[in-house]
């Protein structure tokens, strides 16, 4: 009996993150920031300005030049998760480092873009801000770039398998096994 109830909430695990990811790849009522261009052209890169501080030194990336599993942190955060570390992805960062634009405390949120092999969370964050800009750090808060997420994040897919017993849900570029 305890197998099927396993089964059986892995199975819905398994829609929930369909549903959920599926949601996230539809962007609904996203709005360019005032007096900003077409976010999805890829001849320049447009990004949010940040409300309480200036952005303009930082350097500008498109999301789809940063590593792949940025855009796959990108579409989570959209979606609103699931996120793969708990408690720590969506966490308020502090900016103790004083590198982003000073904001208002809880104002920047973190979360962790997978790094392939690596045994722990690696140095590679997406930060958002309340103002809904995006930056990349890919050397652990030592240096940040404001991410235009809306050039190409929407191109990633989840899948969901089970082989020998073991059920997992992979995206373009990690796999996460359901307990």
């Amino acid at each position: 009996m305890s197998h099927l109830t396993s089964r059986t909430g892995k199975i819905l695990l398994a829609l929930v993150f369909a549903v959920v990811g599926v949601a996230g790849f539809v962007q609904f009522g996203t709005s360019a920031p005032a007096g900003a261009a077409d976010q999805n052209t890829h001849s320049a890169v447009h990004v949010v300005q940040a409300p309480c501080g200036d952005t303009s030194g930082f350097a500008k990336v498109a999301l789809s030049s940063l590593p792949p599993e940025a855009t796959d942190t990108v579409n989570l955060i959209k979606s609103g998760g699931p996120f793969p570390y708990p408690g720590k992805d969506g966490s308020v960062f502090t900016n103790v480092e004083g590198i982003l634009p000073a904001c208002q405390a809880g104002y920047y949120h973190e979360y962790t873009v997978i790094t392939p092999g690596a045994p722990t969370r690696g140095t590679r964050r997406i930060i958002t801000g309340g103002g809904g800009e995006y930056f990349y750090t890919g050397d652990h808060y030592k240096t940040f770039s404001v991410v235009n997420v809306n050039a190409e994040a929407n191109n990633r897919h989840l899948v969901f398998g089970e082989a020998s017993g073991t059920s997992w849900l992979d995206t373009a570029h990690w796999r996460l096994p359901l307990v």
